[in-house]
């Protein structure tokens, strides 16, 4: 059964391929903001603006959320609501990099300095007489290390 399956085995480009009806539709940058009356029942969509934007301080009457009753809601409102993941504005790429890289430069310059100055073992391992093989079980056990100290 398995060498039959080996025979009749696709190369993996087949399973990796999606099929025409999974595709999505292909919009061209003419028709990006094209109205259509049709679109949801015309309903009316406002802006896509995340609700984070929105000024806190406002009188909002729901202030959770920051809207107003009766506000039509976007039809992404689970993407552009105050639940959804934060959009990060704090720091641009370039310097989030700078940042970083300061870091790493600084934590190996400590692990630099820390290794060359922190002190070797202050004491010599004690080596034992025999190995301490009667006192550790017996004949086939791990014994511990000898006084030349070799294990």
């Amino acid at each position: 059964m398995f060498f039959r399956r080996l025979a009749t085995a696709r190369p993996l480009t087949h399973i990796l391929r999606t099929p025409i009806s999974n595709r999505p539709q292909i919009r061209y940058l003419s028709q990006a903001d094209i109205d259509d009356p049709n679109m949801n029942g015309g309903y009316i969509n406002p802006p896509a603006i995340p609700r984070q934007f929105r000024d806190p301080y406002a009188d909002w009457w729901d202030k959770q959320e920051r809207r107003n009753y009766g506000e039509p809601v976007h039809e992404d409102n689970d993407i552009l609501g105050m639940f959804s993941p934060e959009e990060y504005t704090h720091f641009k790429p370039g310097w989030a990099a700078v940042c970083l890289g300061t870091f790493v430069a600084t934590f190996l310059g400590v692990v630099t300095v820390v290794g060359m100055y922190y002190p070797d073992m202050p004491a010599v391992r004690r080596g034992y007489e025999g190995g301490l093989d009667r006192e550790l079980g017996g004949q086939d056990t791990v014994l511990a290390r000898t006084e030349d100290g070799v294990d």
